[in-house]
């Protein structure tokens, strides 16, 4: 266990709580923002004990993610908070979400879903009939005609899957996969296809095409311990620019999963209309999204895809700014596999991009301080980091006991989770 003693991770002096004016016919109290120095255990079992047996009160952890790699993570932090804060990007151009993308001119919401999915109340209180339904796939090997008679069954209230969901959930769900039928080109290709998809689709399009109506929704159907929101609710694509001056557009293009992997560092990020490229467009985030970022108890900047998923939620205008308006400590979990998309980058290097992209919006005479805290590294990886450099820019790097033999080359998601708590 790491013990480290009264750290200030603002490193600004203490504050009184309450400043204090007197008048004539008494004392007027006024609020000050308090910053408190603690000593840290990591993990730290009264913390996590405390919010194991409370999770409904625990505390707001803020994720900016995408694609499925703390999937695993979201399943183990609703054992401890019910307030976790999960933002998606929409932008992904790969897998099941091209095709319904290809389809209706939407954003992807297979991260979407899978993250509503993993966040989902999966014990005796929670709705395991719509959970199985959710989370079912078409088969590959069936037939066009038997598939497009499977959803026609779906829509008709039958079928075992859909069946054993009691109403009025299950009017909802076909009232939403009959607005997506109605909707299918007649080519549609189903073989695959994951039912929450296309009950999200079907929302989408019920909902005169907007995301957040119907991920309500899906959320309270599948009682989701969490909030899910896409970061925005709009239809762009991701494309990057690299040192060597080519550009690539479309998420899949730059993960090296569906095409080979990029030789050429990541100079420049930037959201399009349209997989055939363009002008970089510009988007900002509402108030509701500003809100739940300024409020967090602490915000981490996760594994994953560093710019098709971590760097991708930046992008936004007001994402950065308020960033810098919250108070709370700011976490950078580095991945410890290989990624694609961060070819050519040592490990202070990735934090150096992650803090440019950030200030882009908030400013470029942010003080660190205000955008990133920790680093928080496996104990071998965290060797590798200049831990000079980071003193030097304010930012505290932390090397803990993070896997297991079984969960290498990935984070031990209780493992990572009890860290994580122990700084709120």
């Amino acid at each position: 266990m790491l013990d480290i003693p009264q750290i200030n991770p603002f490193n600004t002096p203490h504050q009184p709580s309450v400043g204090i004016q007197f008048i004539s016919n008494g004392p007027i109290f006024i609020m000050q923002q308090l910053n408190v120095s603690r000593g840290l255990n990591l993990p730290d079992p009264v913390r996590v004990s405390r919010y194991k047996r409370l999770p409904e009160l625990g505390p707001t952890l803020l994720f900016f993610s995408g694609g499925s790699a703390l999937n695993p993570t979201a399943r183990a932090l609703k054992q401890y908070t019910h307030n976790s804060i999960h933002f998606m990007t929409p932008f992904d151009s790969g897998g099941s979400s091209a095709v319904l993308r290809h389809a209706f001119g939407m954003p992807a919401i297979g991260d979407l879903r899978s993250r509503l999915i993993a966040l989902a109340d999966e014990s005796v209180l929670g709705q395991s009939e719509i959970y199985r339904l959710f989370t079912h796939r078409f088969p590959n090997t069936a037939t066009l005609d038997d598939l497009q008679g499977d959803l026609v069954d779906m829509l008709e209230g039958h079928g075992e899957l859909m069946s054993r969901v009691s109403n009025p959930m299950r009017g909802l769900i076909r009232n939403q996969l009959a607005f997506f039928h109605d909707a299918m080109p007649s080519n549609f290709d189903l073989r695959g296809a994951s039912i929450g998809n296309l009950i999200l689709a079907g929302g989408y399009l019920n909902n005169n095409q907007k995301l957040d109506p119907i991920i309500f929704l899906f959320s309270k159907l599948v009682n989701t311990l969490g909030t899910v929101v896409a970061t925005v609710d709009a239809r762009l694509h991701l494309a990057v620019e690299l040192e060597s001056g080519e550009v690539i557009v479309g998420q899949h293009n730059m993960t090296g999963k569906e095409t080979a992997p990029i030789r050429s560092p990541i100079a420049r990020t930037y959201l399009t209309r349209s997989l055939a490229g363009g002008d970089p467009v510009e988007i900002e985030i509402s108030p509701k999204r500003r809100h739940l970022i300024e409020s967090a108890d602490l915000i981490c900047y996760p594994p994953g895809s560093f710019h098709s998923s971590l760097i991708a939620n930046l992008l936004p205008k007001g994402v950065g700014r308020s960033i810098a308006q919250s108070p709370n400590p700011k976490v950078y979990v580095p991945n410890l596999g290989t990624d694609p998309e961060q070819f050519g980058l040592s490990h202070n290097e990735r934090i150096d991009a992650l803090l440019k992209h950030l200030r882009v919006d908030a400013g470029q005479d942010t003080p660190t301080e205000k955008l990133l805290n920790f680093v928080i590294a496996d104990e071998q990886q965290a060797m590798e980091f200049d831990w000079a450099a980071l003193e030097a820019q304010g930012i505290s790097l932390i090397g803990c006991d993070l896997t297991t033999p079984e969960s290498v080359p990935y984070y031990d998601p209780e493992k990572l989770v009890t860290t994580l708590l122990s700084f709120v």
